[in-house]
């Protein structure tokens, strides 16, 4: 019954009183027909069924995403001919493809998915050296050339980095096999092209977009390729438009606890980082807030929470693009059985201020690349 109301749908659209029909013509895609009468977001903000990620036809794919221990997210794609399936995280930090491969012999790979070329018959290689360096981690291999599928989007001819060497510990224990990097191509490396970059190209979407739902433990958590899921927030999404087309980065007018400035005070750049579980700022405002909260610096850099005293903590409110993003002490702390540690982190030297899953799980978000903006509104 869903298809059928769908295709009645977009068979007549009402638009202000009036009835448009629009014309299917043999190999054209609904999303095509609708582009090209100029309904398609309208379409979609009406009819939010058809956005399921059910309905290929539409360029609309959900990507459903584990949560380990609200630290990391990912979700499961399909590399080759047949398919050999990896989890990656869906990191808007970043914008390179990779997976481990054969030729990895680092205790990284080894607990890890490998991709092996020689059973895919789609397989190209580019002879092109890869190397990235991560904020905490890095990876050296090779381009690759292969067939990609996230959910129901089937992306042919995909740069896709085969790692060779994963020095360190850091994906040693990881729960994910790579990373699959959604920041702009002008952070990709050298003749890698980023998978959205690709699914745009080949007009794989119906908008060219993506969100993210990131649920805390027991949640579901959901990636949405092509549109928005109005399932997943509350209220209506302001938009924030990005200052610097790397990372998804924009302007934070400042940090304030009871409408007092803690941090940002003048205002501040930051980026929206899905592959990040913290919330990290410049070391002197991290610890103007962790102070204002009532932290206390413990082992290992991490800074301790009396958890008897979380419902007397204030509230950390981000004021972004003129309005207000409220971080209650439930968002900003991580709690287990008897210990309880702060959020925020301090990011060194950087005045880059990073607002991680801490901040994502309480605000929905999009990331608009036709219109180069951010949407946030408030996570249900």
């Amino acid at each position: 019954m869903r298809g059928l109301a769908v295709l009645l749908a977009v068979l007549a659209l009402s638009q202000g009183g009036r009835v448009t029909r629009i014309p299917l013509y043999k190999g054209k895609s609904l999303r095509t027909a609708l582009k090209e009468q100029g309904l398609l977001e309208d379409f979609l903000s009406k009819h939010p069924d058809a956005i399921s990620g059910k309905n290929s036809s539409l360029g609309v794919a959900q990507e459903p995403l584990t949560n380990y221990l609200d630290s990391q997210y990912f979700g499961k794609i399909y590399i080759g001919t047949p398919p050999q399936e990896f989890t990656v995280v869906f990191d808007t930090g970043s914008s390179d493809l990779w997976v481990p491969s054969v030729y990895c012999t680092s205790d990284a790979c080894e607990n890890h998915r490998r991709f092996d070329p020689a059973k895919s018959s789609s397989f190209r290689s580019l002879g092109r050296p890869l190397s990235i360096q991560y904020g905490t981690g890095s990876m050296q291999g090779e381009l690759g050339s292969d067939t990609v599928s996230v959910s129901s989007l089937v992306v042919p001819h995909q740069t896709v980095g085969l790692s060779t060497q994963e020095p360190g510990v850091v994906f040693t224990y990881s729960e994910f096999d790579g990373i699959l990097g959604l920041a702009y191509p002008s952070l990709a490396a050298p003749y890698s092209v980023p998978v959205f970059d690709n699914m745009m190209a080949r007009h794989l979407l119906a908008q060219d977009l993506f969100s993210v739902y990131m649920g805390r433990s027991g949640q579901g958590s959901m990636l949405t390729l092509g549109a928005i899921d109005p399932s997943y927030y509350s209220g209506s999404l302001h938009w924030v438009p990005v200052t610097v087309q790397e990372y998804w980065q924009f302007t934070v007018d400042s940090v304030t606890v009871d409408d007092v400035v803690v941090a940002c005070d003048g205002g501040c750049q930051a980026i929206l980082d899905t592959g990040t579980s913290m919330l990290a700022g410049p070391s002197s405002d991290i610890l103007n807030i962790q102070t204002v909260i009532g932290a206390t610096q413990g082992l290992y850099g991490q800074f301790d929470v009396n958890c008897t005293s979380l419902s007397s903590m204030p509230t950390v409110v981000f004021e972004i693009n003129g309005r207000k993003y409220p971080l209650p002490p439930s968002a900003y702390t991580n709690q287990d059985p008897g210990v309880c540690t702060s959020g925020f982190q301090g990011n060194g030297d950087s005045q880059q201020w990073i607002l991680g899953d801490v901040f994502l799980r309480e605000y929905y978000s999009v990331f608009d690349r036709a219109s180069n903006r951010v949407g946030l509104a408030k996570a249900v």
